[in-house]
C-alpha cells in the first residue's frame, strides 16, 4: 500500500473514532450511559426479588392508636422504633426500600451504604445517616451518568416536588424544599440536626466530582403499613424526649 494511501486511511480512521467519541458523549450527556446501565438493570431486578421476600417476613409491631392527640405521639415513637430495629437488621449492599421521585421519573430500589459497588446498584444510603421515621437526617447517593443515573437530572428538582419513600413499615412522603452545592470533601452534611430531612445527592458539575449537588426534602406525610396515614408533625416526638430514649 502507498504511504500516501496509508496516511488517507489513518486519517479517515482517526476522523471517524473521533466522531463517534462526539456522539457518545453526546449521548451520555444527554441520557445515560447505556452499557453501565444495563448493569444496573439487572442488580435492580435482582434487589426486586430480594426485597420481595423481605417484605414478606417482616411484621411490623402494632399499636393501638385512639383519638386523642397524644396518641399520634406514641405512634410516631413506635414507627421511629421500628425505623431503628430496621436500621440495624441491614447488611451493606442489602434492599432498603423503594425511592420514588416523579420530576426524576425515578422508580427503584434504594440499597444500604455508599461504597463503590453498592452505588452501582441504584440510589445508596450513607451509612452515617437514618431511616424515615426515625427524626434524623436520611442522606441518599446517586449516580448522574452512569448506572442507570438514577440522579443525572437532579438540578431539575423544584420546590415542593414529591419524594416518596417505601419501606417495610411505612410508606413516607417529603417535598423538596432547596438545595445546595458543596466541595466534595465536605463530611458536614452527613451531620443529623435532630429533625426528620431527606438529602439527595449527586456529582456537581456532570462528569465532574468536584462538588455535590444536594437537594434536601422535609417530610410531610406518613402512612404505616398496618395503620391509617397521618400528617407529619414530629413536636409530639421532641415533648416526649424521643432522642434521649432511642439512642443509635
Amino acid at each position: 500500500m502507498p504511504l500516501r494511501t496509508a496516511f488517507r486511511w489513518l486519517g479517515t480512521t482517526l476522523i471517524v473514532s473521533g466522531a463517534l467519541v462526539l456522539v457518545w458523549v453526546v449521548v451520555v450527556w444527554q441520557w445515560q450511559d447505556p452499557f453501565t446501565a444495563l448493569y444496573t438493570k439487572w442488580e435492580q431486578h435482582e434487589l426486586r426479588i430480594e426485597y420481595a421476600h423481605r417484605l414478606a417476613q417482616y411484621r411490623a409491631p402494632r399499636v393501638v392508636v385512639h383519638k386523642r392527640k397524644r396518641d399520634l405521639a406514641a405512634y410516631e415513637l413506635s414507627i421511629a422504633a421500628a425505623a431503628q430495629r430496621y436500621r440495624h437488621s441491614l447488611h451493606e449492599g442489602d434492599p432498603i426500600g423503594r425511592i420514588k421521585v416523579p420530576r426524576l421519573g425515578l422508580n427503584m430500589i434504594f440499597v444500604n451504604g455508599t461504597d463503590t459497588d453498592t452505588l452501582k446498584k441504584g440510589p445508596a444510603r450513607d451509612l452515617h445517616s437514618y431511616l424515615p421515621g426515625e427524626g434524623k437526617l436520611i442522606y441518599i447517593a446517586g449516580h448522574r451518568t452512569t448506572y442507570l443515573a438514577p440522579f443525572g437530572n437532579i438540578d431539575q428538582l423544584q420546590p415542593g416536588d414529591l419524594v416518596t419513600l417505601e419501606v417495610p413499615y411505612g410508606v413516607f412522603s417529603y417535598r423538596i424544599t432547596g438545595h445546595r452545592i458543596v466541595d466534595a470533601n465536605d463530611l458536614s452534611v452527613l451531620k443529623s440536626h435532630g429533625r426528620e430531612v431527606v438529602a439527595l445527592q449527586a456529582c456537581h458539575p456532570r462528569f465532574f466530582a468536584t462538588h455535590r449537588y444536594i437537594a434536601y426534602a422535609r417530610p410531610v406525610s406518613v402512612k404505616p403499613w398496618d395503620g391509617a396515614a397521618y400528617r407529619y408533625t414530629g413536636t409530639e416526638l421532641a415533648a416526649l424526649g424521643r432522642h434521649a430514649s432511642l439512642s443509635h
